[in-house]
């Protein structure tokens, strides 16, 4: 199986501070610690690829803006788009086949350079444990790439019904992007009451460290009110879809005739 292409862009990271949408995030009961060690500095001669897991039924322009933000505030070389084959924890009524919905993915990233789909979950058999994923991206890079896996903030707060949920914060580090109706003051002790009792929080950062290395950071978005779900009702309804995902998948739903009742 080979392993993901990635552009090297540079040897420096650092998380942008005062432009709008990434100024520093307040949590409540701060610690004095305002900048982590070394936390300006990449690994030497690593890149950084971005994980980008979910269903993508459909892919939408919340995603696609998500991942641009992501990968430019935290300078990763590529960020992969990782659609579920077999979702462990939803529900599979209107789920699309894989087929449809990595087609989408492709179709919707096309032209952007520094996005890339993965059929990754598509070749393991059984559900699709976000451990089993990262372990095997892991094991592609090893010591060549630093991982960086997003997620939505009212996912990552359910990390805990996840399979060996624990053993993923020793391989890749977190980016965990807000969510409407989602709030940050009871994070920390969610951190510290499911991951690890010694977790610094650094607020200039938004980050999390553990003791071993890796982070957890916290990402403003632009919260565009968009949801797959939404799309969906709509289509199957007759109405219009336009302006809320790419004119190529847009195009691909109504020429296939998905989710039309």
């Amino acid at each position: 199986m080979k392993g993901p292409k990635i552009k090297v862009q540079g040897s420096r990271f650092k998380v942008q501070g005062s432009k709008a949408g990434t100024a520093p995030i307040p949590i409540s009961e701060v610690g004095p610690k305002l900048s982590s060690p070394n936390s300006e500095l990449r690994t030497p001669n690593s890149k950084r690829l971005g994980l980008f897991g979910g269903t993508f039924n459909p892919i939408h322009l919340g995603h696609l803006r998500a991942g641009i933000e992501i990968q430019e505030r935290f300078s990763l070389d590529q960020v992969l788009f990782i659609p579920t084959a077999v979702p462990p924890h939803k529900k599979s009524d209107n789920l699309l086949s894989f087929a449809h919905r990595l087609k989408m993915v492709r179709l919707a990233i096309a032209g952007y350079p520094f996005f890339k789909a993965s059929d990754i979950e598509k070749k393991r058999t059984g559900k699709s444990y976000t451990i089993e994923t990262v372990r095997l991206f892991k094991e592609k890079v090893q010591s060549t790439a630093d991982l960086f896996f997003i997620v939505g903030m009212d996912a990552f707060l359910e990390i805990n019904t996840w399979k060996d949920y624990k053993d993923l914060f020793a391989l890749s580090h977190f980016v965990v992007m807000d969510r409407p109706g989602y709030h940050r003051r009871h994070l920390k002790e969610f951190l510290r009451r499911e991951v690890s009792p010694e977790i610094d929080f650094y607020p200039q950062e938004g980050r999390f460290l553990l003791p071993n290395g890796c982070s957890i950071y916290i990402s403003p978005i632009t919260l565009l009110n968009i949801s797959s779900t939404r799309i969906r009702a709509l289509l199957n309804n007759h109405q219009s879809i336009r302006y809320l995902l790419p004119e190529g998948v847009e195009n691909y739903l109504y020429k296939k005739g998905l989710y039309a009742s």
